[in-house]
C-alpha cells in the first residue's frame, strides 16, 4: 500500500479508521518522506542489517528501513495502529510486526524469531531505530543499555533537551547521571536536527537524532558497576552539594568518603556535574576499597 505521508493523508487515514493520536502514549507521527528517507540514511543500514523498529506509527520510516535491510522487527504497542500497519505493510515480506511494550520486550527474542533461528543458531548483532516519546525516554535508555542485547548501533528521535544531555559535556546543567549511564555504554553524537513541523499532532518542541554506537567493552574500569552507578547517583542527587557531603547519602560517614576522594585525586569541594565518567570511575574504585577496609 502507498505509504500514508503528509498531514492530510494521515488525518484522512486515521479518521476512515476510527483512529487518533493518541496523548498518553506521546504520538506524534513522522509526516514527511524526505525526513523519513533522511534519517533512514543516518541508520547506515547495509543488507544483511536487521533493525528492530520501536513504535513505527504508521509506516513512514518503516517503509524507508526495509527498502535497506535485511529484516525490520517494527514493535507497536497500539492495536489499533498495528492493524493499520498490517494494511499498510502487510505486502513487505522483509517486514515483521509485533504488540508489545518496549519497556518489557526481549529485543534479542523479537530477532531470533523473525529470523527463524533455532536452538543453537547464531543471533547477529543488530540496530535499533526509534522515535521515543519523552515519558518513556530514560527508562527505555536504560533498559536498551543495560539489557546485555545484541544491540550493536541505535539511531533515536528524542526531544532535544533530552538529545543535549546525552552529548553534553562536564561542567554545564544538562550534564548528569544521563549523560555518564550512556558514556558508559556507548558512543553519542548528534546526527540530525528534525523540526517540529514534520510531525502531526504538531509537538510543543522540536527533535533531534542520535547516534549511539554500543562499545564493545566499555572504556573504563569501574570494578563493581552497580556501586560505580550509585556513586553517580548519589553525586548527582543534590547538584548543589559537594562530593564530600553528597556521597555521605552513600556511605554514612565522612571518613570513607574524604580518604576515597584524596586516594583519586578529586577535591572534595568539586560538585558531581565536573567530574568526568574517567574521574568517576576512578573515585568508585577508591570509595570501595576504602569502605573495604573498614
Amino acid at each position: 500500500m502507498y505509504p500514508v505521508v503528509g498531514p492530510g493523508r494521515l488525518i484522512s487515514f486515521m479518521q476512515s479508521r476510527g483512529l487518533s493520536p493518541r496523548r498518553s502514549l506521546g504520538q506524534n507521527f513522522l509526516v514527511d518522506a524526505n525526513i523519513a528517507r533522511k534519517i533512514a540514511e543516518e541508520a547506515r543500514l547495509r543488507p544483511e542489517d536487521v533493525v528492530v523498529e520501536i513504535g513505527p506509527g504508521l509506516g513512514a520510516l518503516t517503509l524507508q528501513l526495509a527498502g535497506r535491510a535485511k529484516m525490520v522487527v517494527a514493535l507497536e504497542i497500539d492495536r489499533g495502529l498495528l492493524r493499520a500497519l498490517e494494511e499498510i505493510l502487510g505486502d513487505r515480506p522483509e517486514v515483521r510486526l509485533v504488540e508489545g511494550d518496549a519497556l518489557k520486550a526481549d529485543f534479542d527474542g523479537l530477532v531470533e524469531e523473525a529470523l527463524g533461528l533455532q536452538d543453537g543458531g547464531r543471533l547477529p548483532d543488530y540496530k535499533v531505530v526509534a522515535n521515543l516519546p519523552y515519558y518513556i525516554t530514560s527508562p527505555l535508555l536504560v533498559r536498551l543499555l543495560e539489557g546485555g542485547f545484541h544491540i550493536r548501533e541505535m539511531l533515536l528521535m528524542l526531544q532535544a533537551e533530552v538529545a543535549r544531555r546525552l552529548v553534553a559535556p562536564p561542567g554545564g546543567k544538562e550534564y548528569g547521571a544521563l549523560t555518564l549511564l550512556v558514556q558508559y555504554y556507548a558512543r553519542a553524537a548528534i546526527v540530525m536536527h528534525v523540526p517540529r513541523t514534520v510531525f502531526y499532532p504538531r509537538p510543543e518542541v522540536d527533535s533531534v537524532v542520535v547516534r549511539l554506537e554500543v562499545h564493545r567493552r566499555p572504556p573504563v574500569e569501574v570494578g563493581d558497576r552497580d556501586f560505580f552507578f550509585r556513586v553517580i547517583r548519589a553525586a548527582f542527587g543534590q547538584r548543589r552539594k559537594t562530593l564530600a557531603n553528597a556521597l555521605r547519602s552513600l556511605v554514612g560517614t565522612r571518613g570513607p568518603v574524604e580518604e576515597a576522594l584524596a586516594a583519586a585525586g578529586i577535591d572534595p569541594s568539586r560538585r558531581g556535574e565536573t567530574l568526568s565518567l574517567e574521574e568517576f570511575a576512578g573515585l568508585s574504585r577508591c570509595l570501595q576499597a576504602c569502605m573495604g577496609r573498614r
